[in-house]
């Protein structure tokens, strides 16, 4: 992998765990000669993963709304600061320059930007590593909602598949690294019983 996109919280959390595990995903990144991509603030757990993968000399591109600079505060020590209009052109850069994604504890932009991600990949538009940061169990209950999906007939185990998790930085940076994507399978509607073609 070049470059990984991480989506993470402007708010650092309430434990000092977040902060720090974030610092360790960005310096270990760097350590492993991977590119770190962003969201361009230096706040919360965004400014931690940064600072993280520049106390290694790590490259670090920030891709930014403009209308969130007040809001997110531009980190100005990073390799690369890119400035786009729109939260759509903010998901396509970093999609473009990554070639994987990791989620660590955020908000709702953390998991829409990451689950439209997810969808391309379920879609078959890319086939790259997306992973889950668990940090102290952050995701527990996400998880458990997803798996519910599957037993639900929602979600298919091939495409629960390609959610990666762990709950450590080597466990998340070697399970993108020996990722194989599976085979996308065709799109199968299913009536339900006693339906006819003229509904479906």
């Amino acid at each position: 992998m070049k470059r990984v996109a991480v989506f993470c919280g402007a708010n650092p959390g309430t434990d000092e765990v977040y902060r720090n595990e974030a610092f360790c995903l960005g310096k270990t990144l760097a350590t492993e000669n991977i590119g770190l991509v962003y969201g361009g603030g230096d706040v919360g757990l965004m400014g931690a993963v940064a600072r993280g993968a520049l106390s290694e000399g790590g490259e670090v591109i920030g891709v930014l709304p403009r209308f969130l600079k007040r809001v997110e505060l531009k980190h100005n020590g990073i390799t690369d600061l890119i400035y786009v209009d729109t939260m759509h052109e903010r998901k396509t850069i970093m999609d473009r320059m990554s070639n994987g994604a990791i989620a660590m504890p955020g908000g709702y932009g953390t998991l829409e930007e990451f689950f439209e991600m997810l969808t391309w990949s379920q879609l078959g538009i890319h086939q790259k590593p997306m992973a889950l940061f668990n940090i102290d169990g952050f995701f527990d209950s996400l998880i458990s909602f997803i798996k519910e999906m599957v037993d639900k007939g929602f979600l298919r185990e091939l495409n629960y598949s390609m959610l990666l998790t762990g709950t450590s930085v080597e466990e998340v940076i070697n399970k993108m690294k020996s990722y194989k994507a599976p085979e996308v399978e065709k799109w199968i509607t299913r009536k339900p019983a006693g339906s006819n073609d003229e509904q479906y």
